[in-house]
């Protein structure tokens, strides 16, 4: 939400308790480069302090040249050492203090890299290239408040959707769960460049700019189910300014709600005017007038084309999500862990996979990785990976039998997974390619250009799959509740209720070796008479 800036005297210059901690998130962005400053307080409370924004042209280098101008670079570098003049006045000098992303003008550039180092180099400030299920993450976490706050929302097909300059954000809200995210290759800017290179007349600008956006709205409208209400959110720089042109006295604290007929009154003049006219009568920069009209319509055509009167608008945005994430240390609530594996759920039932055997191993995943904690060292984040690996390890049966292990991984690595950004996905993917066959190795396609960390977090996430897919290779889920200590250098699983395990001590022989390699340790399988009923998984 955004706050009137203090003035320069009006910053903080003295020492913040324990419980109050000043941070700072950045956005580099295709236009500008924003700032956001903030408190957090006790309770993960976010007050915000101060928000600062300089336009920058990295979008209009990478979407016309495909590389950022060495001349954006060092402009990109006299706003970020500016910005760090501000952040050293707040006292936020430490790297937890501090996040700073870049999204598509950044992440496409051919010399992205080059970039980075640069920034880094003469600022000391490391940008983080995220992508587009990170932004879509980072979105949701911004507006979950307003999700559970509003009934309407809660019960519709709601459309959150936010035109920027390089690509358009969806999401699909249905009952409060993310039933679809997207990114797709339409923004502003990219609107912008593509009438530019048309060299049209003015007459036939508009035409143009509803083809090309028609083609998106199309795509996004068959995600919509039409059965039951439809709600649209809106986010983005563009319509929360046409919104403060329209409702003036909107509290930005609340979701506007505008009237279709009047934002379409409002694009209607936006797009009559030239790109100095609107610089005149707004005040806006040239970047903010030129991606203002192609932006406005977008959202109106997804909005005609869902048959909406009114929609609504906010005033979050990826700072928003940031922020709420740093209060939170980086920690995923229980909430959203639910909302990744509910996608993973539904690609998986989009592959006809064996639910039932795939969630048992999934869950027997989960008890081995608790269970050897102190063999692993792995945080959590790596049991949810693991966790979605095993939900996802046979999709690639859908395929084909032979070599399915290798589908498997493809159909990961080629589909959206909400919540989870690619390194995750590519994690994914590995776990699931290696839980039969050969055990990983350096040639591999993947598995190569991993660096150290995530080659060993692999390795031993495909050994504990294995151990898992081979107690229930009966495909009986018989195996349930298991009890694993490590006894004179092997892994001793005691298994209750279940007095045959023939078939699973055989599954384990074949596929047991890669878990021997990585934790030191066989595997080996007890049965247990006169178990405690009811006995808890471990």
């Amino acid at each position: 939400m955004n706050v009137p800036a203090p003035a320069e005297g009006d910053r903080p210059t003295t020492d913040h308790s324990d419980s109050i901690t000043p941070v700072a998130v950045i956005d580099v962005g295709t236009a500008s480069i924003r700032m956001a400053i903030a408190e957090i307080g006790p309770g993960s409370q976010v007050r915000p302090l101060e928000r600062l924004s300089q336009a920058v042209s990295l979008g209009r280098d990478t979407f016309t040249r495909g590389v950022i101008e060495k001349s954006t670079i060092e402009e990109c570098v006299r706003v970020l050492k500016s910005y760090r003049r501000v952040l050293q006045e707040y006292q936020i000098v430490r790297d937890d203090q501090i996040r700073i992303v870049a999204t598509s003008a950044v992440r496409e550039a051919g010399n992205r890299m080059a970039f980075l180092d640069r920034v880094y180099s003469a600022t000391g400030m490391r940008i983080e290239s995220i992508d587009e299920s990170e932004v879509n993450r980072i979105t949701y976490l911004g507006i979950q408040p307003f999700l559970r706050s509003e009934p309407s929302l809660a019960e519709a097909n709601t459309v959150v959707i936010e035109v920027g300059g390089g690509s358009t954000e969806l999401l699909l809200v249905q009952h409060g769960e993310v039933a679809y995210s997207r990114s797709f290759r339409l923004g502003a800017l990219r609107l912008r460049q593509t009438l530019d290179s048309y060299r049209a007349p003015a007459g036939k600008v508009r035409s143009i700019m509803e083809n090309q956006i028609r083609r998106t709205i199309e795509e996004i409208v068959q995600h919509v189910p039409r059965e039951g209400a439809i709600e649209m959110i809106a986010l983005g720089g563009d319509i929360r300014f046409a919104v403060n042109q329209i409702l003036p006295d909107w509290d930005r604290d609340k979701l506007a709600t505008v009237p279709v007929a009047e934002l379409e009154a409002f694009t209607d003049r936006v797009l009559a005017m030239t790109e100095d006219r609107l610089l005149q009568q707004y005040h806006l920069t040239y970047r903010d007038a030129e991606m203002l009209g192609p932006a406005l319509l977008a959202y109106l055509r997804l909005a005609d084309e869902l048959g909406l009167e009114q929609i609504q608008v906010t005033n979050v945005n990826l700072r928003d999500g940031l922020l709420t994430e740093m209060a939170h240390h980086g920690r995923w609530t229980d909430e959203f862990f639910n909302q990744i594996l509910r996608s993973a759920l539904n690609l998986g039932r989009k592959f006809d996979f064996d639910e039932h055997h795939a969630h048992h191993v999934a869950e027997l995943c989960k008890a081995l990785f608790r269970a050897l904690r102190t063999e692993h060292r792995l945080d959590l984040r790596y049991e949810l990976i693991l966790y979605i690996a095993a939900l996802l390890h046979e999709i690639g049966l859908y395929i084909n039998y032979r070599g399915y292990h290798k589908h498997s991984m493809y159909l990961i690595l080629n589909s959206e997974l909400f919540g989870l950004g690619r390194k995750d996905v590519m994690l994914v993917a590995m776990s699931a390619r290696y839980h039969r066959r050969a055990s990983p190795k350096p040639t591999h396609d993947g598995y190569a250009s991993l660096n150290i960390e995530h080659r060993i977090a692999v390795s031993k996430m495909a050994a504990i799959l294995r151990v898992a897919d081979a107690l229930d290779d009966s495909r009986s889920q018989r195996v349930r509740d298991i009890d694993c200590r490590c006894e004179d250098g092997r892994l001793v699983i005691s298994v209750p209720h279940v007095e045959d395990l023939s078939m699973e001590q055989l599954a384990l022989k074949q596929k047991g070796t890669l878990f021997e390699e990585i934790f030191g340790m066989q595997v080996l399988l007890r049965t247990v008479k006169n178990a405690p009923e009811n006995r808890p998984v471990l």
